[in-house]
């Protein structure tokens, strides 16, 4: 009898989307796959164009700030009334909702990656709890998995304080122009604290579950779409 194919036509013929098509990982939250939209060298601001699942040229870097890690999204979750109501709760702030967008990753590594639209494995060490407006926009931040310098690290508190100064920073100011710093009507970016593994572990969970209720069934869907024959 002929052997089943293990391969699918769609694999073949069609690209996955990157943040529906690509699993987050059997071992999420502690290690998962990661979309990579902008790296340190970028002078461009790209974004992942969530209807085609294609990576856009969104706006010019206008300023200086130059994102100092890996940047891009986790597969497969949705920042939405769970990780809202998370981040009010640890801020103390009501009212605060999550940004209808995947989650936002850092991942550090040594080696010079050039380019985004790839997909990385990382292990979250833990995150910034970054506020815009009235939304959660969490930053988890993370090692790349294998990496010979980052993976000893196990949690945000072992990470040089430098490196997630830097972060902070950028995040902090990298939408506003020189006249905008001290304008209190502009709208900043607040990062209300800076919190370890295990709390980067639970948003990324509740994460998970936000985006099972807005798309329900669709993670089970193209599990079998684009693993089976």
């Amino acid at each position: 009898m002929q052997q089943k194919p293990t391969w699918n036509l769609m694999n073949l013929l069609c690209r996955s989307h990157p943040w529906h098509g690509v699993e987050i990982g059997e071992n999420a939250p502690q290690e998962i796959h990661c979309y990579i939209e902008i790296v340190p060298t970028d002078t461009v601001k790209f974004e992942l164009e969530k209807q085609t699942g294609l990576l856009k040229a969104d706006r010019p870097q206008k300023y200086s700030n130059h994102c100092p890690t890996l940047y891009g999204l986790i597969p497969q979750t949705h920042a939405g009334k769970r990780v809202g109501a998370h981040c009010s709760a640890k801020s103390n702030r009501p009212g605060i909702v999550g940004d209808d967008d995947p989650l936002d990753i850092c991942i550090l590594t040594e080696k010079p990656i050039l380019r985004g639209d790839i997909l990385v494995t990382a292990k979250p060490i833990g995150g910034m709890r970054a506020i815009d407006g009235n939304e959660a926009d969490d930053k988890i931040i993370a090692v790349m998995s294998g990496d010979l310098v980052y993976e000893s690290i196990q949690d945000i508190s072992d990470c040089p304080q430098n490196l997630i100064d830097r972060l902070m920073h950028y995040f902090m100011t990298y939408k506003e122009s020189p006249d905008e710093l001290n304008d209190p009507k502009v709208r900043r970016m607040e990062i209300d604290a800076v919190y370890g593994r295990e709390e980067a572990h639970e948003i990324i969970r509740l994460a998970e579950q936000d985006y099972d209720e807005k798309y329900p069934g669709l993670r089970d869907l193209l599990s079998v779409t684009f693993s089976e024959s």
